[in-house]
């Protein structure tokens, strides 16, 4: 288990204490039993590292391992090409990035096809936002119906995306939420999250085989 869930469920614990006690706990006494949860240096430099990882700050990654001694669970040198993929999805570059994908592990979207298909989803919403709406329908049809002919949920959100080309005013969409920053920013941190994973496994593999 991680070590933010270990602290998620020791709040929980404390709350329940807090739920199930017939005495009202003061302000105070919950700030002491907040600081009655320990969390060991090596832990929490690990937590700290794996921050510095996750949102691509190599330096700052680099230093801390030589001052804290912790180790990232990857390749240092990898976060620089996992965050330009990052960057190309936040900049609606969502070929690029999967193009980038590819290049650094095609299994990546081999083995995940509800990564692959947010991707070609927020393709088509670039398509829809800069205005090549029958570019869009060709995608659309072509790329994304058939994978929502497989899979109900997937289908589901290509109709949602779709819909979006029914309203020449996006403010009234009900959907409209799909163009804003935050979708790019939504499928951008999926696909961060999934090269982590996998180069964290192949830092894995890779210290297995020199054991041996």
């Amino acid at each position: 288990m991680s070590l933010f869930w270990i602290a998620i469920r020791q709040l929980a614990e404390i709350e329940e204490q807090m739920a199930t006690s017939k005495k009202v706990i003061t302000r105070e006494e919950w700030e002491k039993r907040l600081n009655d949860i320990k969390i060991r240096k090596e832990d929490m430099n690990k937590l700290v590292m794996n921050f510095l990882v996750t949102e691509g700050y190599v330096e700052a990654a680099e230093k801390f391992r030589i001052e804290s001694g912790a180790e990232p669970d990857i390749d240092l040198a990898t976060i620089t090409d996992r965050m330009a993929v990052k960057r190309a999805v936040q900049c609606g570059n969502v070929e690029d990035a999967i193009e980038k994908v590819n290049d650094l592990n095609p299994e990546i979207l081999d083995t995940n096809p509800q990564l692959f298909f947010h991707l070609q989803q927020q393709r088509l919403i670039e398509l829809i936002r800069n205005g090549k709406v029958e570019e869009a329908l060709e995608f659309a049809q072509e790329e994304l119906a058939p994978r929502g002919e497989e899979n109900q949920s997937f289908l589901e959100e290509l109709e949602r995306t779709v819909s979006l080309l029914a309203f020449e005013d996006v403010s009234n969409c009900p959907v409209g939420e799909l163009l804003d920053i935050s979708q790019r920013l939504k499928t951008a941190n999926e696909v961060n999250a999934a090269i982590l994973t996998s180069q964290s496994h192949e830092k894995g593999q890779t210290q297995s085989f020199q054991a041996c």
